[in-house]
């Protein structure tokens, strides 16, 4: 007769823990490597106090605040309008930590050398935690670059967004704390065709203007002010648009709805009409594209940041699943095969991260070295198309090694998996990032000598790299209008040399092996096709130790 032990059947094991209570930043060591190389080891001690954060209690409710969507309330109970936008508190929590830790602000907090590269760093971590709130965070961070060239710009204004005081409350911006910058830039007829904005700008005298139009993708509407496109007498302009008015009153801007969207679930982005919003313009007349430029680059830095986020993160969940599972009577991690596919992931994720990085460090040297500017600008298009297109890949391949446990809602797999394809539609396509690319070459002749003197210093690391290169010199030889159908390919190539020489450069043990394997016609066009003979085990304990 069976007794009820023998009916207890459910018997946790062979389960992983949860990867947690970890330092992000102390156990990644090319994110060390990188904030070293770009001068900005003084923010050390900082940046490890925000990735043990990061490898704690941030994922929890980064979970937490994208279970617990925005709601929008159009009305009030007594029907006044008041477009407002409501956040769990996991939201609040989040952002109000990284306010304290100045992942909006470090950049202008001082003149330090190396605050580029270390706020970069920090916004890499907090990505790794909840991607969401990165976008408001990066709204701040970037509006603050334009905002910062107004000369008659109320001092509140500055003193605000760079507070670390995170102040969500609807208030008059004087009257803040802590003030948060969105942005309104696409139309629905025009899309990354800014130009085709019809949004207008009614004169009221001076600077200020009233708002009649609407935008297709409003961040952040939550925020205290956004920049946005619009056009007048001299063509497209930008202004800055409060949220509440000096006498308290709200701004005639209309929320029409949430966007209902693949991933990002914690961050709200809406659609918006105005209604005669006030806004006062920001940079000279007709000059809204060259007024936004600085912030656009910075944005799209943050793209990049986050895809090679997303990567580590992915990487790191899927190696530590490996080190905890077994099958077939050993751990996942001691099967050859999965060590080709972990090996590769790493170095995606390595070559990802230098190469953002490197970028970085270029946009924080660039007030002082024309050469850094001029890499800053073509840089900013080659990150922002090949990091942030391989993430899909590399986040779906690390779902691939939890198997069915990367798919379901618990794991951390299935949220980065959502997010991975956003950041290459943000800020600027794919096809808008390759024709920045080509004008930059075709137009600054400082942009191409400064990258091919970059991917030049490296042409004896390997015959497989020096082959490539000649590749790429005759590919920059062909005529403009053949040159733009191969645009995608000559982007990738770029890229793929450029996270080459960086890898040769910090004599990174997969440099070799990322150079026969993407340049060398060695690998495959899937992940864990690295050649053959390779020290896969040293890499992956070096990469994220046990």
């Amino acid at each position: 007769m069976p007794s009820p032990a023998d009916f207890a059947t459910h018997r946790v094991f062979n389960q992983p823990p949860s990867l947690q209570d970890f330092d992000a930043y102390a156990s990644d060591p090319v994110l060390r490597q990188c904030v070293a190389a770009g001068g900005a080891d003084g923010f050390a001690a900082a940046l490890s106090a925000y990735g043990r954060l990061v490898g704690g209690e941030l994922i929890a409710l980064g979970e937490e605040a994208n279970r617990n969507r925005p709601r929008f309330e159009p009305y009030d109970r007594f029907g006044h309008r008041i477009d407002e936008v409501h956040f769990h508190p996991a939201y609040h929590r989040l952002m109000a930590t990284a306010y304290a830790h100045g992942v909006h602000s470090l950049s202008w907090e001082s003149e330090a050398p190396g605050r580029h590269v270390a706020r970069a760093a920090l916004s890499y971590l907090h990505h790794q935690a909840e991607a969401g709130t990165s976008c408001p965070l990066t709204m701040t961070h970037a509006g603050i670059a334009v905002l910062r060239r107004e000369p008659d710009l109320e001092p509140y204004w500055l003193a605000g967004l760079t507070s670390r005081c995170y102040a969500p409350e609807l208030a008059v911006p004087a009257d803040k704390p802590g003030l948060g910058l969105g942005m309104g830039m696409t139309e629905k007829q025009g899309g990354s065709d800014v130009r085709a904005n019809t949004t207008v700008a009614h004169p009221c005298g001076g600077a200020e203007v009233a708002l009649v139009g609407h935008k297709w993708f409003f961040s952040a509407p939550m925020s205290d002010a956004f920049l946005v496109l619009a056009q007048e007498a001299a063509g497209l302009s930008c202004f800055l648009l409060p949220r509440v008015l000096p006498d308290g009153s709200r701004n005639a801007l209309r929320l029409q709805r949430l966007k209902d969207k693949l991933g990002n679930w914690a961050n709200a982005s809406s659609e918006v009409e105005f209604q005669g919003a006030w806004a006062r313009r920001i940079g000279e007349p007709g000059r809204g594209v060259a007024t936004i430029i600085e912030m656009v680059a910075l944005t799209r830095l943050d793209c990049m940041l986050g895809s090679a986020a997303e990567m580590r993160r992915a990487f790191i969940e899927a190696l530590h699943h490996a080190r905890h599972r077994q099958a077939f009577g050993r751990r996942l991690v001691d099967h050859a095969l999965m060590q080709q596919v972990l090996a590769d992931l790493a170095l995606e994720s390595e070559a990802a991260t230098r190469l953002a990085f490197r970028i970085a460090s270029a946009i924080d040297r660039a007030g002082n070295d024309p050469v850094e500017a001029a890499l800053a600008r073509i840089g900013t298009g080659i990150g922002k198309y090949w990091i942030c297109r391989r993430a899909p890949a590399v986040v779906n391949e690390a779902q691939e090694c939890l198997g069915g446990a990367g798919y379901i809602e618990e794991s951390l797999l299935a949220r980065l998996y959502r997010e991975a394809p956003l950041n290459s539609i943000w800020e600027g396509c794919g096809n808008i990032q390759c024709l920045d690319v080509l004008r930059a070459l075709a137009r600054e002749p400082d942009a191409r000598e400064a990258l091919l003197a970059v991917l030049g210093s490296q042409r004896g690391a390997h015959p497989a790299y020096a082959a490539a290169l000649d590749g790429l010199e005759r590919l920059l030889g062909l005529p403009p209008q053949e040159l733009e159908a191969r645009a995608r390919w000559l982007v990738e190539r770029l890229a793929l040399l450029w996270q080459a020489a960086l890898l040769f450069e910090a004599g990174a043990p997969g440099a070799e092996a990322f150079c026969r394997s993407r340049l060398g016609g060695e690998g495959g066009r899937a992940l864990g096709t690295l050649p053959a003979g390779l020290p896969l085990p040293g890499w992956l304990d070096a990469a994220f130790p046990a």
